[in-house]
């Protein structure tokens, strides 16, 4: 497995503000970027149709109420309809967090 880039690693912990809450466990031996009381966050820089689909699983197993996937600007279509397909609702956004699209 590849190191985490440092945007990566910058953009989990932004998400996870105050409460530090990074590589959450949850079912089936996976982890979830960072969490929050009510969030949840997957940032996923592949770009890769796979590896959104896996992140969107993940944030769909999270059981959090609210649910981020973080991408690079130009992947933003992609995860929405990887968000889609994995059945969920939340928000997509870009790296930067000007941008987002609501999933419904």
């Amino acid at each position: 497995m590849m190191s985490e880039s440092k945007a990566h690693k910058r953009a989990k912990a932004k998400a996870a503000g105050k409460s530090r809450k990074t590589e959450v466990p949850i079912s089936r031996n996976r982890r979830l970027d960072a969490t929050t009381i009510k969030r949840a966050t997957e940032v996923e820089r592949s770009g890769t149709a796979q590896g959104l689909n896996k992140a969107a699983k993940r944030l769909r197993d999270s059981k959090k109420p609210q649910k981020v996937l973080q991408v690079p600007q130009k992947d933003m279509d992609l995860a929405t309809n990887a968000m889609r397909k994995a059945g969920i609702s939340g928000t997509v956004k870009n790296m930067g967090g000007t941008k987002r699209q609501s999933v419904r």
